[in-house]
């Protein structure tokens, strides 16, 4: 299993330093406002991008609502990643954009 933060939280930890976001949400929602320095990876195309990831790295995955990120972790962990999914997306997302 996977653990969950609110977006609140991931702020939090944002501001302490540096983090890897993977925002699996297509390009164009991407386009129209994301997190600065985000590795972007569609939901439909993670498992052809495993390569640029890293299995001892913590990753905290977003999208807009928060399921397709759901699906995305469930993935991710039952391939031996270490992922936080973030509860609400980028529609909870108060944050700068990009």
């Amino acid at each position: 299993m996977f653990q969950k933060i609110t977006t609140s939280e991931l702020e939090k930890l944002m501001q302490l330093g540096n983090i890897k976001i993977i925002d699996v949400r297509e390009k164009d929602e991407v386009d129209s406002g994301h997190i600065e320095g985000i590795i972007h990876i569609p939901l439909g195309e993670l498992t052809s991008h495993l390569n640029k990831l890293k299995k001892n790295q913590v990753y905290y995955i977003i999208c807009r609502t928060g399921n397709r990120s759901h699906i995305a972790a469930e993935i991710l962990t039952e391939l031996g990643y270490k992922v936080v999914n973030i509860l609400g997306g980028m529609s909870c997302y108060n944050g700068e954009l990009a």
